[in-house]
This record gives structure tokens, sequence and C-alpha cells, in this order.
């Protein structure tokens, strides 16, 4: 789909917020000619990315992920040495924090997770805990539910917000939810 055919796709729904996700967008050559045009529409835009890479986009909120070792894929080798190479940016993490409005979201599977958490908030101590979110690990509703139980005090503890996979809850591990 071209950026126009995006744009004209856009102008049919009402909602003013636009979320920019799936894969890494920051990769998107044409990422700057379509925030320009969704902006020009009056929406509001998030992009979702890893943060390792930096655009200068029109747009309102940057909503980074980062990519902690939890995330190392385990059953390929080869993917898993390229993933630890390039999970950690710091300096586009920096670059991105200085020109956005930004949240940070982490995944966490297993209560040593928010240690690693920390240990990041610990080498860029100007993210507001306030702007962290952490969220649970989970494909199915059950698991999810038994993690938010143990994660929500540790969120606090922090003063970090949680959040809930609603397409989990509600529909389960499908594509298209």
């Amino acid at each position: 789909m071209s950026v126009g055919e995006i744009v004209e796709s856009v102008k049919q729904w009402w909602y003013p917020h636009v979320v920019i996700t799936g894969g890494e967008p920051m990769i998107f050559a044409d990422l700057k000619e379509l925030t320009v045009a969704l902006k020009r529409q009056d929406r509001f835009i998030t992009i979702e990315t890893a943060g390792t890479r930096f655009q200068d986009l029109p747009i309102d909120l940057m909503s980074i992920s980062p990519k902690r070792s939890n995330s190392t894929p385990l059953n390929d080798s080869t993917w898993a040495v390229r993933h630890e190479q390039r999970r950690h940016v710091p300096q586009a993490i920096c670059a991105l924090f200085e020109s956005y409005s930004c949240q940070f979201k982490f995944v966490i599977d297993q209560t040593e997770d928010v240690d690693d958490v920390l240990a990041y908030l610990e080498e860029f101590p100007e993210i507001d805990r306030r702007h962290v979110w952490l969220m649970p690990q989970a494909i199915e509703a059950k698991c999810l539910v038994e993690k938010m139980i143990w994660l929500q005090p540790l969120a606090m503890k922090h003063g970090f917000h949680l959040s809930t996979r609603l397409q989990i809850q509600q529909f389960g591990n499908r594509r298209g939810t």
C-alpha cells in the first residue's frame, strides 16, 4: 500500500488518534511523508518503536519499547547474535527522548525483568518513571492474569504504570485483533 493509499484510507475514520506500529516503523523510508500527510488531517500521531533509529517527524508521542535481554530469540543462534548487537542503541534513545514526548513500555516475563528495567533506567536518569509502563508477556488470558497479579505490586513499588494486553484478554493469541 502506498503512502497516498494509506492516507486516503485514514480519511474514512473519525478517530483522531493514529498509531503507527508493526515491525519497526522507524526504518520505513516514507515515514516522514506519511506523518506529514496525517498531520494535515489533524491527527494525533503515536509511533511505536524499539528505539534503535531516529527520524525527524511531525508526531505527538513516541512510544518506545526497548528490547531487553528477555526478547532475544532462543531458537535461532544467528538471529540471536544479530538481535543482541542491534537491540540497544543509546544514542537513538537519547535523540528520541530529546526530540519527542515519550513513553517507555517494557515487556515483563518474570520478576527479574523488573530489575533489568531498573538497570536500564539508571543508564537514562532523565526518563521520568511516570512515563514508564510495564506489560506482562503472555499469549494466553490465564497466563496474563497470573502475571498481572505479581506484576502490579512491583509496578506500584517502583512508580511505574501497568498495562494489560487487552487483545489477549478479549481474543486470545489471534492475528487481526
